[in-house]
Formats: structure tokens, sequence, C-alpha cells
């Protein structure tokens, strides 16, 4: 699962709203109690995004590293939370910091999920120049997994921007190939391209309406499937 940092912060654009966090956790937990495997990237907008470095004179190389420490923070909450939740979890970063979480490593990963454990991948790439879409995308190829879900605040992709354009309808279905033709923003091209040369489909849904992953993975048509 890909969540954005914003989606973190609510309405208050910024930090991390416990409310909003608790109810992710809650989310997540219903899942690994149906006995589904789930491994999370969590994106840092809401604390700190590289390209907001330029603004401040920051080179954009350490900007991305400010944003990929970011993710960290984030990734300990959801630690945090799932556990209140009565989930395991473990924090797998991309850059080296064992005093706080492990070292993203494969294997070690796929041992997490063959646990039970949710695998909370955090540090993005490692590289600079690469969105934590790319990073979800790329930590699902390497752990195998069966679909990438984009979690949202809009219930699927749509014909338009919904929170503007009354018009916008929502599409059920999309190929990669017209999500990428008609530059559609839904996650950075480079985290489409990789799902869509491993067979990856990509489910774009609204985590905020109560229930509805577990829905979506018993079968109920909720959200945009790409594939």
């Amino acid at each position: 699962m890909k969540l954005s940092g914003e989606a973190l912060a609510g309405s208050d654009k910024t930090g991390i709203n416990p409310e909003i966090l608790a109810a992710v956790a809650d989310e997540i937990a219903h899942v690994i109690n149906m006995g589904i495997e789930v491994a999370v990237v969590i994106g840092a907008g809401n604390i700190f995004r590289g390209a907001m470095g330029e603004a401040l004179g920051i080179d954009r190389v350490t900007g991305d590293h400010m944003g990929m420490l970011a993710t960290v923070m984030n990734s300990l909450a959801l630690k945090t939370a799932l556990k209140r939740a009565g989930v395991q979890s473990r924090v797998m970063t991309s850059i080296d910091m064992k005093e706080v979480a492990e070292p993203y490593v494969i294997e070690r990963a796929l041992k997490h999920l063959e646990s039970g454990r949710v695998v909370i991948a955090a540090g993005g790439t490692g590289h600079p120049f690469f969105t934590t879409d790319t990073a979800a995308s790329l930590r699902a190829v390497e752990l195998g997994a069966d679909a990438v879900f984009k979690a949202t605040r809009v219930d699927g992709v749509y014909t338009g921007d919904p929170e503007k354009d009354s018009n916008a309808r929502r599409i059920d279905s999309i190929s990669f190939l017209d999500v990428i033709k008609n530059q559609l923003r839904v996650m950075d091209l480079t985290a489409v391209s990789l799902c869509m040369e491993n067979g990856i489909s990509i489910v774009v849904f609204n985590l905020f309406m109560k229930g509805s992953l577990g829905k979506i993975l018993s079968g109920e048509k909720i959200g945009t499937i790409i594939s």
C-alpha cells in the first residue's frame, strides 16, 4: 500500500493527525486478520518534500535526502499505531539507521511478511530524484506483491479533478498505457511503468471510506483498477 504523507495530516495539511493515524492502522489490522500480507510505503509531504528544499535554497539532492528521513518519522508513527491495534510490524529503511529501524533487505522483509508482520518500507528508494510512488512500485516488484494499493482522498481515478470539476466521472478500470498516454496523475510515470512491466495491478481507492480496503480484497468493485 502506498500512503501519502498528506493523508496522515488530514485537513491540518502538516504534521500527523492522531485520529487518521489510528484509522489507517485499523484498516491495515483488518486486512492482516484476513490473512493477507501487507507492506506499506509512506510519503512525507506532511513534513518535508524534496522539492520544497529548492525554495529554501537547498539543493535537490540534499532536499531529497531530507524527505527520505521524513518518511522514517511517518513510518515510526505508523508502527506505534499498528502496535496499539494489535498488529506487529517492522520499519525497514533503505538508509542505514540501525538504532531506529532495520535495514531493508528483501529476504528479511519476506520473512517478516510470512510471519504476519507488516513491513513498513521507509527512506524511499534510498536515492535522490525518485518519488515514494516509485519506491512503492519497486518494493512491490521486489517482494512479489499481487497489487499496489494507492490510498488517496478520492474513490478512484477520474476524468478530471473531482474536487474542482463537478462533471468529472470515475473510471472503473483503465490500462497502464492509457494512464501514461493521457498523463493521468495517479502515480508518477516511473512507478506506473514499473508495475506495467512486471504485471502488478494498481488499485486506486479512498482509504478514508471505512472498510474499503478489506472490501476490495474481498472482491467488491471499489475504486479504479489499472492493469
